[in-house]
């Protein structure tokens, strides 16, 4: 059975003073309802997610009480995706066949305050500094730039088209074009990352209303299918944030598995793929899941990059709302803004950042601690 994403509403993302994350939540649902032609009456089940924003579930007390199925999802930066997999799940296994996924978050300013314990480590993983997510991914993309000759000019770049797409984003948080010279003469924060490579925990909300493929023409003429939604865990050998060690023989990410296995539900491959959202927590993220991914080899993400094969005119473009860098990452709502985005460009409404060559299927990808990953692909 197919699954349809047949409405969709955001609040912007950044900072909204005076407005809770459950307010920026019911927005986004509304939105979404509207987007549909739908009410909350209608809605047979929820799946949401939040981390500082509040209990998804008592969105009912702002929506109404229906009684619906509502289950709270909380699964790190890769909550978003969680909760949109819960609900493919749920109508392709017949229990249901219309509801809503939403992600929501209100962080405080500053890095994300994380508890090594909670993690399942001592207290010395914080008090060596490694609990700072911003050593682990400086760490990582080091080890990468080294092992297949990737330059801190390419993370430059990232940035800068990071940036120049949020330009062109009304709901992104940093819609501020940002030089290559202004990026890379910023703070050195963790080596090779600096200041604007790195993106900020924030604020928003996004909201999916899904359907059976057999209600979805119904409610609208342009449905974006679910042809995959997968989430798989790290394996024993994968560097992974919080990971107290490297293993002797270094096994693949959990993004290796989860794309593998999407490609193989959706019954498409890499070279099938038209536009991406990619996690990009900091710009060396993009770089190495370009590859784990599969859209391309280890090392080649120097030449592609420099010749704009990333870009919204280019051979595949990649964060074209500006993904993270710009718009910040409120947690619980990040996977499902990869995923707004995509369905708009599947569409053809994405305005000023439309990509514009023909669009069949969308690849998006959330990573988050500790180690695990999540990945979907839609087709129109």
């Amino acid at each position: 059975m197919d699954v349809a994403i047949i409405g969709m509403g955001m609040h912007p993302f950044g900072r909204t003073e005076g407005v809770s994350g459950l307010e920026q939540g019911a927005f986004a649902v509304r939105e979404a309802l509207k987007d549909a032609g739908l009410q909350w009456k209608d809605m047979q089940f929820a799946f949401g997610g939040s981390m500082d924003g509040g209990a998804a579930d008592t969105l009912v007390n702002k929506l109404g009480l229906t009684g619906l199925q509502f289950i709270n999802v909380v699964n790190g930066c890769a909550t978003g995706g969680s909760a949109l997999f819960s609900a493919y799940t749920s109508i392709t296994s017949g229990a249901w066949d219309l509801g809503v996924a939403v992600g929501f978050d209100k962080h405080p300013r500053g890095a994300f305050a994380v508890d090594p314990e909670g993690m399942g480590l001592g207290k010395w993983y914080g008090q060596v500094g490694l609990a700072l997510t911003t050593q682990f991914f400086g760490m990582k993309i080091q080890k990468y730039m080294h092992d297949f000759g990737i330059s801190e000019d390419t993370l430059v770049r990232v940035a800068e088209k990071a940036f120049r797409n949020g330009s062109k984003n009304p709901n992104a948080w940093r819609k501020r074009p940002m030089s290559c010279e202004e990026i890379a003469n910023s703070l050195m924060i963790s080596h090779p990352l600096r200041q604007y490579m790195f993106c900020s925990p924030g604020e928003g909300a996004v909201a999916l209303i899904l359907a059976s493929s057999d209600k979805a023409r119904r409610f609208t003429t342009k449905p974006v299918y679910l042809k995959a939604a997968v989430v798989r865990t790290r394996v024993y050998g994968s560097f992974e944030v919080f990971s107290p060690c490297q293993a002797l023989e270094q096994a693949p990410s959990p993004t290796v598995q989860a794309s593998k296995a999407a490609y193989e539900m959706a019954g498409v491959g890499p070279e099938d793929v038209d536009v991406a959202q990619l996690q990009d927590t900091e710009s060396g993220a993009e770089i190495m899941h370009m590859s784990e991914n599969g859209l391309c080899r280890d090392g080649e993400q120097e030449k592609l990059i420099r010749e704009g094969a990333t870009e919204i005119n280019g051979r595949l473009p990649v964060n074209t709302d500006g993904g993270c860098l710009a718009n910040g990452e409120p947690i619980g709502a990040s996977g499902l803004r990869q995923v707004y985005e995509l369905c708009l460009q599947l569409r053809g409404d994405a305005g000023a950042r439309q990509a514009p060559k023909p669009l069949k299927t969308a690849y998006s990808h959330v990573y988050g601690a500790p180690g695990l990953s999540g990945v979907t692909i839609l087709q129109k």
